[in-house]
């Protein structure tokens, strides 16, 4: 007889890249060893229309009362599963209520989580309705949890003060799917970065080193996007590339060095290094803030640079700018990183462990 999961989560599946690589990418190895899993989901295609916008405000309220409905239908049957795995929050207010019906049913509530959420953090879509918000409410979460899934040491940190059974299971990559297949075609250096508009942002930080750049290497070298919004930046020869599933190895095929700039706050040291990853899997030359976990899954100098000062970025980036065969090895050394500590591979079976752990 099949173990079964109730997964808890805000998005359809191939949606969310946090939801991608936090756990969808083991749906199929869990029904391979044993588990059913039931997916439930509050937002439709139609809602990510309309829930980042401004304004609005029917819609959302529409959407949230489908949500409430969603979560309704969960709590009547949440005593058919083993486990009821929660990724975030069960609703997007300030609710609590699901997860506390959750956590006194039979099953076992596992709580996952790859972001600081404990602290405000709002798209420029939604901030007038912050107030119907409450990130403090992670903590409740947790506490009800039987166990918890931190993406890092840092989120795992802070989520055992309040819960005694907490794991680290990384942000992890699909390295049978993000391979690099055939390097840039164009004689000319790609240096890249993707992300959401909600981290678009940190480009800013280094926005005059690419400027430094341009004025240094004039058409050897261009810069890409890609994002969900377009970034401009005058005085660069700038590609802007809209996101699409079908198409992100193709998308991230072309950028030989990649970028994650952070700063150095409370948010960003809960993030879980997925960009960096993402570059190393398609073994582009990555340079990263050394914020947070980077600092761990980066070797400066072997598999990666970390990048502190604007001099920093401005002498790494030329270094790998003059010499390809420096990309080419420092890359290899990124994906080699990935597929022995960051890759679906190497976390499978412990992810696996921990939940037949929770129900033995």
């Amino acid at each position: 007889m099949s173990n079964t999961i109730l997964i808890i989560t805000n998005h359809r599946k191939g949606r969310s890249p946090a939801q991608r690589f936090r756990f969808e990418q083991y749906i199929d190895f869990l029904e391979a060893n044993n588990f059913k899993i039931t997916f439930s989901n509050i937002l439709s295609e139609e809602d990510d229309h309309f829930l980042y916008q401004k304004g609005k405000y029917l819609k959302k309220a529409l959407i949230a009362k489908n949500a409430r409905e969603i979560r309704n239908q969960d709590a009547k049957r949440m005593n058919k599963f083993d486990i009821i795995f929660i990724h975030r929050e069960a609703l997007l207010t300030a609710s609590t209520y699901f997860e506390k019906e959750f956590a006194k049913s039979s099953a076992k509530v596992v709580f996952d989580f790859d972001d600081a959420i404990w602290l405000p953090n709002f798209s420029s879509g939604n901030k007038a309705l912050q107030l119907l918000k409450n990130p403090s409410k992670t903590e409740a979460i947790i506490s009800s949890a039987d166990m918890v899934f931190a993406g890092n040491d840092y989120l795992a940190n802070y989520a055992s003060a309040f819960c005694e059974n907490v794991k680290v299971i990384p942000t992890t990559i699909d390295t049978t799917h993000h391979k690099r297949e055939k390097q840039n075609t164009s004689n000319r250096v790609c240096i890249g970065w993707t992300g959401t508009e909600t981290t678009r942002n940190y480009l800013e930080m280094i926005k005059p080193i690419f400027q430094k750049l341009t004025s240094k290497y004039g058409d050897k070298i261009y810069f890409k996007v890609i994002c969900d919004q377009p970034w401009s930046a005058e005085g660069i020869e700038l590609k802007n590339e809209k996101w699409d599933k079908e198409k992100e190895i193709e998308q991230l095929e072309e950028i030989d060095i990649g970028v994650m700039p952070l700063t150095d706050d409370q948010w960003s040291r809960g993030k879980c290094g997925f960009k960096g990853l993402q570059y190393m899997a398609m073994e582009s030359a990555t340079i990263m803030s050394p914020v947070g976990v980077n600092k761990q899954i980066i070797n400066h100098g072997e598999n990666g640079y970390l990048a502190s000062t604007d001099e920093d970025w401005f002498e790494q980036l030329s270094s790998l700018i003059e010499n390809k065969e420096l990309r080419l090895q420092i890359g290899k050394a990124g994906r080699d990183t990935v597929i022995k500590k960051y890759s679906v591979s190497s976390t499978k079976d412990l992810y696996l462990k921990y939940l037949n752990e929770i129900i033995d």
